[in-house]
């Protein structure tokens, strides 16, 4: 019988096993709406150990860039940071668009600097979700096989869907 795809609670418990390893602390106080760097004093290579970790429990390239670079990359300098380093209404509306419950909220007008403090284990349970995209019966991949892949497509997508870029197209 073929293996089912995993659960996100499954998948929670690696990413709370994964930080809680990296940052050696215990597991029980990885929660899931915790900024990693806020509330688990987490730094860059942290977030690189982190990466890695899921990255071999689970077979995936977890993203690179951020959500907000792609956009930048995608669509253009200055359509979700502002000259100022600041978030965009634009950022804004693909950010909440994005992640809606899985991550906190962000502003118009918010430092970039700040974002990556919102990044929490919450966050990492849907991009660990959405890279592991596959079928149950064969096992075998989606076409989308990194994190960074998978933000891009969405973004097109979004896009297409009548998204604030589609006009700047």
């Amino acid at each position: 019988m073929a293996e089912l795809l995993i659960s996100p609670d499954q998948i929670y418990r690696e990413v709370q096993k994964a930080v809680a390893d990296a940052l050696q602390i215990s597991a029980e106080k990885v929660q899931p709406d915790m900024s990693l760097i806020s509330d688990l004093a987490a730094e860059s290579l942290d977030f690189i150990d982190i990466n890695f970790r899921l990255e071999q429990r689970f077979g995936v390239a977890m993203p690179r860039k951020y959500l907000l670079d792609h956009v930048e990359e995608l669509f253009g300098e200055g359509t979700a940071i502002d000259g100022g380093g600041r978030l965009t209404e634009v950022a804004v509306t693909i950010w909440n668009a994005r992640l809606g419950s899985a991550g906190p909220r962000v502003h118009a007008g918010m430092p970039l600097d700040d974002v990556p403090t919102l990044v929490t284990p919450r966050t990492l349970v849907m991009i660990v979700e959405e890279c592991t995209i596959g079928c149950g019966e064969c096992r075998s991949r989606a076409p989308l096989v990194t994190g960074d892949d998978v933000i891009r497509r969405w973004l097109e997508d979004f896009r297409a869907r009548g998204g604030p870029m589609s006009s700047a197209s």
